[in-house]
């Protein structure tokens, strides 16, 4: 006789679109097959008195965007919930210290979530190489006079170095990427991970001091921590040989924009997916210097790459109803130094 797997009572909590994104037929038969899914299956808020009866049965929610705090109240009103199982990246803005004192689980997709930003990040090196971005809106600007190729520096995709400020699950991709690929020297400055996983890597370890002046792209993959705001600021920027591209595909806040507007009218050329604030005022000079790319913070999963991480929220759903360990936990300890 084969023994059923136990069904935990399970609720989805995060706002109606991404609902409707994450979760379609597919993902909901397999939810279906392992979970107890009661009455509402989802919900966006904790206040109502109907969610506030089915939130005191659930034994794991499933998170995602537009997910509400689970503060003190609300995880008085679980009594029997283990387990915050995310169907995306940063726990930071909805898992309080709380949940981790109670001995929760607490899970993340934030490794599927890493490879759409690894792919961005690697077309931006890529085309920072050529200058491709500039020199698209210099063919705009000079047309048919070509004079204006020789202006951006050096075109050329080999014997490059690329300085990445952080060695994430975003920056360890983009090393494996760029090593695959066997175009660049990669340096890499993480001051809490030991050296010999940087080389292991195929990677150097370099401080932020030693690393600046040879980057001739310098990619930004730190979080978003008190001691990482403004990690990059005027004389960091200064520091940067003429004609290095900055990719920034972490946080806003990770950049002194001020100093950023000054060195990118000085010629500095940037390729920019998050800003601080995001979207910029309409007033900033970013949006018309040529030697700048922006993007609406479109790099990490979209559309239907975001059914990655709920299957990967899923798998930790299916591994904690039979008991195994979880995937990608979260603890209080790596949450310190993590986005």
């Amino acid at each position: 006789m084969t023994t059923a797997v136990r069904k935990p009572e399970t609720l989805l909590l995060m706002n109606r679109r991404t609902r409707e994104l994450q979760f379609g037929p597919e993902e909901m038969a397999r939810l279906r097959a392992v979970a107890a899914l009661g009455e509402p299956v989802a919900a966006e808020e904790l206040n109502s008195e109907r969610v506030r009866a089915r939130l005191a049965e659930t034994e794991v929610l499933i998170t995602s965007w537009g997910c509400p705090m689970l503060d003190e109240p609300v995880l008085r009103a679980a009594p029997r919930l283990r387990a915050v199982l995310h169907a995306a990246g940063s726990v930071r803005g909805h898992v309080p210290a709380a949940a981790f004192d109670r001995g929760l689980l607490v899970t993340t997709a934030a490794d599927a979530n890493a490879e759409p930003v690894a792919w961005y990040t690697l077309a931006a090196v890529l085309w920072a190489f050529k200058k491709v971005p500039f020199l698209a809106a210099d063919a705009r600007r000079f047309r048919e006079d070509w004079s204006y190729v020789d202006r951006r520096g050096e075109l050329s995709g080999r014997d490059r170095t690329v300085v990445l400020v952080g060695f994430s699950r975003i920056g360890r991709r983009v090393t494996r990427l760029l090593r695959d690929l066997g175009l660049a020297r990669v340096l890499v400055v993480d001051p809490v991970v030991d050296p010999a996983e940087i080389i292991a890597a195929g990677a150097e370890p370099a401080s932020l001091t030693e690393a600046l002046p040879q980057a001739d792209v310098l990619s930004l993959h730190a979080p978003a921590l008190p001691g990482t705001r403004h990690l990059i600021g005027a004389a960091e920027l200064a520091a940067l040989p003429v004609d290095s591209v900055l990719v920034n595909t972490a946080r806003g806040e990770v950049i002194d924009h001020a100093a950023l507007e000054a060195a990118c009218a000085a010629g500095l050329h940037a390729i920019l997916d998050v800003t601080d604030p995001e979207p910029l005022p309409a007033t900033s000079p970013l949006y018309d210097l040529p030697n700048v790319l922006l993007t609406p913070h479109i790099a990490g999963s979209l559309g239907s790459e975001t059914r990655t991480m709920s299957a990967a929220a899923i798998t930790e759903l299916e591994r904690y109803a039979a008991g195994l360990p979880p995937v990608s936990p979260v603890t209080a300890q790596a949450l310190a130094v993590q986005a």
